[in-house]
């Protein structure tokens, strides 16, 4: 401890406390609260020319973090008889080496009490028992001398700390200024910046001096800092007295962008100086764009010493409750007009005084201070930041209980991470549509202003869980379904029945058309047609029709599809026994085919290839006694050789197929042929689609760089380094057009491609990639396979691609109601025009990603409207159409639009939206505007819907405060910022995978989720609690479970008890766990069974079998893991979460001045 600490038995100064929740404070505005003695110490503040200085009143505490579910008062946008429950008196930190400043009991009374904001359950959006469900207002509007009004929705992170130090003691590092006399230069913080050492220049003075954030690392050896040091940093005040602020979302007020209290208590050794602080040296990798450190930003080391966060059940605050509730109950009002919206304040520190509020802080005292000494810088609290673990924790407890009733227009769903139940009443499931926002600007200006991307992120065939219905089947006969007759929208609940129901006005483009006479229908006295309820496409938000023979090509019925299996024989693929275990499992597999409803049996027919630098074609007719094989050498000129006994039926060739299967592996088990080839492959299942004329899928086993002469003969162009310079898109960037458009021909006839690809060595995933992309196919990669280690994986996902749900030659078209239109499209698809999404194949698991812009204004009366329509074949070969709608809500305040937005959503387009573009641009500028966007997202909201406070607050919509967390995920993804060990054909793989990956997979895959397996109840049949990203989160004793959707980790610690290891591992100490198997004993124990029961259970939930890998503390394997610890700074350069929120509010600053 510091000579001029001083131990302190309250509780800890803004040290996080996870796990606390419904602790308010006092009201604002120069109001003692009835019953509240004043504090006993103020504030130690220096002399703050001009400006005085308020106090903290007891009761305030600075740890107000995390909500949690044991909160003392519940707060709901109801409850509006609810006053602050006052916790605890809390003293400020001495001064070092000043005297204690003089009880509190002289202050004046107009010393300001802290805004009181509720912390109850959080409702991420809608109360699920609303009955309209809609959101209340943003706020109310200030009327000076009333009571503040309760608050809801406010997941909040708070940290409050003292009021800020003297003007001469601020420095400025946000803003880059130096204030006052002391112009000490700092030694670099150590640890992680963007940009080269270099001193920042002061910025001219417009923005105000006080407000800066100073941070500095501890190092590791430090230990924890002392529950003493202040590590909160000052709240937000209303901008006058006495005025309340009600909001239902609140902003995020991230603590630790407010001056620094003016003494932590750490002895000075512990710091360096502050004031002019140079920018810290350069990180590897592309810095962030050319802009300075936000303050001296704090370093993240890797062993932060900061105490684990209790758990989120914990019991009570320390510190001596106060019971009782303090205060009238406030009353609401209304909103009234010409109030800015004002959003502010919710999570805040004590701001300091800010430019144009003269004298809003009147009689506070200074207490004599050294002028010439900067105050020591404070490292940001990981603690006291938006966390996702809380945000994702709190939407589950209050909106996993309720069906979500899709009845309401705009209403915004729950989090992708809250399990709930979906009951169609007119919008379609959050399963197949999610947006970026759910309340869209009417105008363009305003959508500009904003820069909220307005998109759709679309999952047509999406899997529904067994208690939710699929969309029902309609059939109108042989006039097809019904439908506008100007824009060819589809019926649905938003088609206005007029004149008695003889006509139809269109929801999309207001035509009105004739209502077929088989169709017509009364209408009741509220003007809904009679039959309503019986009629899907009247009632429900999603629904399918049967097609006629106009929507199918050349006006014929289509047969139904086939599966072509082709086979890799070359040496690489017979020696690692791949080719075995692919005939062995096909076998079995075959009878697993996707087939409609009630079938019998499957309708697809199956076909068989082999290959190296030539193709052999199998006749597995059932007639047949034995299977015949017919080469193709000729591979410039692909054809196939036969046509009868090539596609067949599985159960009536049963016996030839086994008899083939069982041959293909000994008739290759002597070859020394390594050359493949590829295209031609590609072109021979395409010729054998086309001379059956139906669609199908290709399931291509392929393992090595198609160097054989032959059509689509690729070159090795591995260069790593070529990385971070401009040529670095072409790494990207298919070799040659060939394969562009052989996709191109795929699609015209419904070929999709599937690719397992089991690389040894560099095998261009970008080129290989481009027809499984384009034809709706996926892509799966198994580098180095080991057959023990990656078979079951493999055979996993084999036995999942070949069973799952296509809809096959699928064409997709998305209307707009009047006044936007969809511009842009991402995901795995082919477009010949504007506006129709091609694919060969569309499984279950893929979306298609849509943005949309203004071409008009809309009207806050009848809002927005998008149709989503896919015509596809089912697997039996039938016809059909699957129709999605929904309904969002317009709006002329920004507030509205900022309330009702989903950041899950919204990063899932900015990381799609990044990865096409290192196809043309250099990876850097990608990473600037990703960075550049959020940031004028975030100045946007600052300026024009959080009331005015000073610069040195960050200030997050409360839809968005993960935004900052998650963008720094997606900036220090393998695509856009890869550390060493990651490759040209990784790179490539990723991108193709998140391009058509939905809001869950990204969420996970961006953000992973970790989890301590060692307090698991083994007794129950729930996870254990999700704990943050970062490794100080880990314990040596613990053991945790971390899983991206790709791969899963079980890192041990080393100091994990011997009972735990023996029970998980089956092996008596730490030093005998082999991180070479893949999978974890099966031991009859209850420790080992619950694991097991958690990785089995997240597989399930994933569209691929993830990989296990075992790592154990200290093991070469953990740099691996610990790169998944995304909160962290990165090996290659990236940012940790604390210095990139620093950075983003520099960018915002940087905006607004």
């Amino acid at each position: 401890m510091s000579v001029n600490q001083q131990a302190h038995t309250g509780p800890p100064y803004g040290q996080p406390q996870p796990g606390y929740q419904g602790y308010q404070q006092p009201a604002y505005g120069g109001q003692p609260l009835p019953g509240v003695p004043q504090s006993q110490y103020g504030a130690y503040n220096g002399p703050m020319p001009g400006y005085q200085q308020p106090v903290p009143p007891q009761g305030y505490f600075p740890s107000l973090g995390f909500p949690s579910k044991g909160s003392p008062v519940s707060l709901n946008s109801d409850a509006s008889s609810l006053a602050p429950n006052l916790i605890g008196s809390l003293r400020a930190p001495p001064t070092s080496g000043a005297p204690p400043p003089a009880s509190a009991t002289s202050l004046p009374s107009s010393h300001l009490a802290y805004g009181q904001f509720g912390h109850g359950d959080v409702q991420n959006g809608i109360p699920a028992s609303a009955a309209p469900m809609q959101r209340p207002p943003a706020s109310q509007p200030f009327l000076p001398g009333s009571a503040p009004t309760p608050v809801s929705q406010t997941s909040t992170f708070q940290q409050y700390g003292p009021p800020p130090a003297s003007v001469q003691q601020l420095s400025n590092h946000m803003a880059g200024m130096t204030i006052g006399s002391t112009t000490a230069s700092a030694p670099p913080p150590a640890g992680l910046g963007y940009g080269p050492p270099t001193s920042i220049p002061p910025v001219s003075g417009s923005l105000s001096a006080t407000g800066s954030g100073l941070y500095t690392p501890y190092t590791a050896s430090q230990g924890p800092p002392p529950t003493s040091v202040s590590q909160g940093l000052p709240l937000a005040q209303p901008p006058f007295p006495g005025q309340p602020i009600s909001t239902q979302r609140l902003p995020t007020q991230v603590p630790g962008f407010a001056p620094p209290p003016s003494s932590t208590g750490i002895g000075p050794s512990s710091y360096p100086p502050t004031t002019g602080a140079p920018r810290p040296p350069t990180m590897p990798g592309p810095p962030l764009p050319g802009q300075m450190v936000a303050g001296p930003p704090t370093s993240q080391p890797n062993h932060v010493s900061s105490p684990p966060p209790p758990s989120a059940t914990s019991g009570p605050h320390p510190g001596p409750p106060m019971s009782g509730l303090h205060g009238p109950p406030p009353p609401t009002h209304p909103p009234q007009p010409g109030y800015q919206m004002q959003q502010n304040g919710s999570y805040g520190q004590v701001r300091g005084p800010q430019p144009n509020y003269g004298g809003a802080y009147p009689g506070t005292p200074n207490y004599g201070s050294q002028p010439g000494q900067p105050p020591p810088p404070k490292r940001l609290d990981p603690d006291s930041i938006p966390s996702p673990i809380q945000v994702i924790e709190d939407d589950r407890s209050n909106r996993g209980s309720e069906p979500f009733v899709t009845g309401v227009r705009g209403q915004v769903p729950p989090l992708v991470t809250t399990n709930f139940l979906v009951k169609d009443q007119g919008n379609a499931s959050p399963r197949y549509i999610r947006c970026t926002s759910y309340n869209i600007p009417c105008t363009s200006d305003m959508a500009k202003q904003s820069q909220v991307p307005l998109a759709a992120v679309i999952k047509p065939l999406a899997t529904l869980p067994p208690e939710e219905t699929l969309p029902y089947l309609v059939d109108h006969g042989e006039s097809g379904p019904v439908r506008c007759n100007r824009c060819k929208a589809y019926m649905c609940p938003f088609m206005q029945f007029i004149e008695g129901g003889r006509r139809f006005q269109c929801c999309f483009c207001s035509c009105v058309t004739e209502v077929p006479p088989h169709y017509f229908q009364h209408l009741d006295h509220t003007g809904k047609r009679v039959d309503f309820y019986d009629r899907p496409e009247l009632s429900m938000g999603s629904y399918e029709f049967l097609a006629t023979v106009d929507y199918c090509k050349n006006n014929k019925f289509p047969s139904p599809p086939a599966f072509i299996f082709m086979i890799d024989v070359s040496y690489n693929a017979v020696k690692s026994g791949l080719v075995r275990l692919i005939c062995e499992e096909l076998k079995s597999l075959l009878d697993y085919l996707p087939r409609e409803g009630n079938m019998e049996e499957s309708a697809i027919r199956v076909g068989f290839v082999t290959y190296n630098k030539v193709l052999h074609f199998y006749n597995v007719k059932s007639s047949l006694a034995q299977p015949q094989m017919m080469v193709v050498s000729d591979v410039a000129d692909m054809f196939v050789p036969l046509l009868d006994g090539f596609l067949v039926n599985v159960n009536e060739s049963r016996t030839v197929i086994a008899s083939l299967l069982d041959q293909i592996p000994e008739m290759f088990a002597d070859t020394r042929e390594t050359e493949t080839v590829f295209a031609p492959v590609i072109q021979a299942g395409l010729e054998a689609l086309k001379a059956a004329e139906c669609a199908g899928k290709l399931f291509i086993f392929h393992t090595s760089l198609p160097i054989a002469e032959a059509p689509g003969k690729l070159k090795n162009r591995d260069d790593k380094k070529l990385i971070n310079t401009d040529k670095e898109k072409t790494l990207f960037q298919p070799q040659t057009n060939f394969y562009n458009n052989l996709a191109k021909d795929c699609v015209a006839q419904g070929c999709c491609v599937d690719l397992f690809l089991f690389p040894n060595q560099y095998l261009d995933v970008a080129t290989l990639g481009v027809v499984t992309y384009q034809t709706g196919g996926s892509i799966y990669k198994y580098a180095y396979f080991q057959l023990e280690i990656d078979q079951d994986r493999f055979l996993n996902d084999l036995r999942r691609d070949v069973q799952k749900e296509v809809g096959f030659d699928a064409v997709m078209r998305v209307r707009t109601s009047t006044g936007i239109r969809a511009t842009d499209f991402f995901g795995a698809f082919y477009m010949s025009n504007t506006t129709d999404v091609e694919m060969a194949g569309l499984d279950c698991d893929k979306t298609i990603t849509v943005e949309f812009k203004h071409d008009d204004k809309l009207s806050e009366d009848s809002g927005a409207l998008l149709q989503c329509a896919l015509l596809y074949t089912s697997c039996a070969g039938q016809r059909r159409l699957r129709i999605h709608n929904l309904s969002l809500n317009c709006c002329t305040q920004l507030a509205d639009l900022y309330r009702n937005c989903e950041t899950d959503t919204l990063i899932n387009y900015l990381a799609k939206y990044a990865y096409r573009g290192v196809l043309g641009s250099p990876v850097k500028t990608v990473r600037d505007a990703l960075i550049n966007q959020c940031a004028q997202i975030l100045a946007c909201y600052r300026k024009n819907c959080a009331s005015p406070s000073s610069a040195g607050q960050l200030i997050l919509p409360e839809c968005m405060k993960l935004l900052p967390v998650y963008l720094n995920c997606v900036l220090k993804s393998d695509v856009l910022q890869p550390g060493l060990e990651v490759t040209t054909d990784d790179r490539a793989y990723i991108r193709q995978l998140v391009t058509s990956m939905d809001v869950a997979e990204t969420n996970v895959f961006f953000y992973p989720r970790l989890l301590p397996l060692t307090k698991a109840d083994v007794d129950s049949d729930s996870l254990p609690a999700a704990i943050r990203n970062s490794e100080e989160r880990l314990s040596k004793g613990d053991m945790y479970l971390l899983e991206n959707g790709l791969n899963i980790f079980v890192w041990v610690g080393v100091n994990v008890q011997q009972g735990l290891i023996q029970n998980l591992f089956g092996v008596s100490s730490f030093s005998q766990i082999s991180n070479a198997s893949n999978t974890l004993p099966v031991l009859e124990n209850p420790f080992s069974k619950k694991v097991r029961s958690i990785v089995d259970m997240l597989q399930v939930q994933r569209s691929r079998y993830m990989k296990l890998i075992i790592v154990k503390q200290e093991d070469k394997l953990e740099m691996l893991f610990k790169h998944f610890l995304v909160e962290d700074k990165s090996l290659s350069g990236g940012a940790s979460y604390v210095d990139f929120l620093c950075h983003m509010h520099k960018e915002i600053r940087q905006l607004l001045s």
